[in-house]
This record gives C-alpha cells, sequence and structure tokens, in this order.
C-alpha cells in the first residue's frame, strides 16, 4: 500500500531544523556521515537525507541517530534553549 501525504511549509523547516541540529551534533562529535552511520547501525544514505531533509525518515531512525550520538531523542526535535 502506499500513500502520499501533503506535508504543510512549516512542517518542512521543522524537518530542516532536524537535520541542522543531527549534523551540528555530527561535527561537534567529529564524526563524519559513515562514522555516525555506522555507529547507529544505519545507512550513510540515511544520514545523507536526514542531514538535507529531502524526505521523512521513520521515527526509529531519530531515535537511533539520537542514541549514537549520546543525546536524548528530544534533543533532534527542540533545542536546549527553547
Amino acid at each position: 500500500m502506499s500513500f502520499k501525504i501533503h506535508m504543510p511549509s512549516h512542517l518542512l523547516m521543522d524537518r530542516q531544523l532536524i537535520g541542522d541540529r543531527v549534523k551540528r551534533l555530527r561535527l561537534a562529535a567529529g564524526w563524519s556521515q559513515t562514522e555516525l552511520a555506522n555507529r547507529a547501525g544505519v545507512s550513510r544514505n540515511t544520514i545523507v537525507r536526514m542531514e538535507t531533509s529531502t524526505q521523512g525518515l521513520p521515527i526509529d531512525a531519530y531515535l537511533v541517530v539520537a542514541d549514537a550520538l549520546g543525546v536524548p531523542a528530544w534533543r533532534l526535535f527542540r533545542d536546549e534553549d527553547e
């Protein structure tokens, strides 16, 4: 079964913010996309898609990436200062 979801522009912006947070945390750890992918047990393509927000990913992908980065999952969805 396949279906298409219409994403409102404000949600697309949120997805971009999440991707930016993932990238910022990855770079702060000094890791390449490949290293983060290996540590999270996902493909490098998943990290690329997450960071560039080209398409949505299952919540599980964000959970394992957050775990690999050593941060609580909420940290990807909200800045600490918010």
